[in-house]
């Protein structure tokens, strides 16, 4: 069983059990997370797909912390001028445990 659900712009396909990075959220470890936004769903009736979202369907997510991503580095060179630029980032995401698929 598994299902395809929206977060932040970008579509997840979740089984019960895995573990997800979705976007930051200041949310306490332990709390639980809800995802309307259910795309698709695959059960043992076979597949159910949403126009554009399949109704009464919800996946249910225990948070397990904060994470950050790995480094990316910016770095701009204008020629001839002598200007270089480095800088960096780290986006941070939550970790999320897929507990549960309801309403299918």
């Amino acid at each position: 069983m598994y299902a395809i659900i929206v977060d932040g712009g970008r579509q997840y396909r979740v089984e019960p059990g895995m573990e997800v990075d979705v976007d930051y959220r200041d949310v306490p470890q332990g709390e639980h997370l809800t995802f309307g936004k259910v795309l698709a769903v695959s059960g043992d009736d076979g597949m159910k797909l949403g126009s554009p979202t399949v109704d009464g369907v919800t996946v249910t997510a225990s948070v397990i912390g904060p994470k950050m991503d790995k480094k990316l580095y910016v770095q701009k060179f204008r020629r001839r001028k002598n200007s270089r630029t480095r800088t960096g980032h780290r986006q941070m995401h939550t970790r999320v445990r897929i507990e549960e698929i309801a309403g299918i």
